[in-house]
């Protein structure tokens, strides 16, 4: 059987990004290669969670690749069928619009639109403060287009963030093994 390679892209949800890497790491360990791509925002910023560089070194030594950071890099991805199934995790609201409007003017959102090339599933994790508002209709769309599939997902604060969705980590690669099959892990929400 062929070694399986996911797409790992990451964007700019970053309090999440710990939560992420753990998430990588244990797919590498289970025996999946993995090809990091992050978002501009995702590559440039620091902020209190870390800062851009570590986080890149961090991916790089895990997954033995340099991180695509840059729309040339991340054309290829579907010409040369470089990834069996393309993660977004953490998405957030604006990846959200953009993959569900067709604009691809990041790495990440081009490595889904050129992956997609191939009809293979793109896997969506949420992380975003306005996934029950303004994202909501996104989320929506997504789920009725061919090929995208979510992590199950909750809100993660109803309180102080009434609006805010994040995707259970602990159910990645799960979701990830059901995609492959062509078919939405359940329940979606809980």
């Amino acid at each position: 059987m062929k070694k399986l390679t996911f797409g790992y892209a990451l964007t700019g949800s970053f309090c999440t990004f710990e939560r992420s890497l753990t998430q990588m790491e244990y797919i590498i360990s289970e025996g999946i290669d993995i090809l990091p791509i992050m978002s501009f925002n995702a590559s440039k910023t620091d902020t209190r969670f870390g800062k851009a560089r570590e986080f890149i070194d961090t991916i790089e030594t895990l997954t033995g690749k340099k991180v695509i950071r840059t729309l040339e890099d991340a054309e290829p991805i579907g010409p040369r069928n470089m990834t069996d199934l393309m993660i977004v995790l953490p998405c957030t609201g604006n990846t959200l619009a953009k993959l569900a409007n067709g604009i691809y003017d990041t790495p990440v959102t081009l490595a889904v639109k050129s992956h997609l090339r191939n009809q293979k599933p793109v896997l969506i994790g949420v992380s975003t403060n306005d996934a029950l508002s303004y994202s909501a209709k996104n989320i929506g769309a997504l789920l009725g287009y061919k090929n995208y599939y979510f992590i199950p997902m909750r809100q993660d604060d109803f309180i102080n963030k009434p609006h805010s969705i994040v995707c259970d980590f602990e159910r990645v690669l799960e979701a990830a093994l059901y995609a492959l099959e062509a078919k939405q892990i359940e329940p979606l929400i809980f």
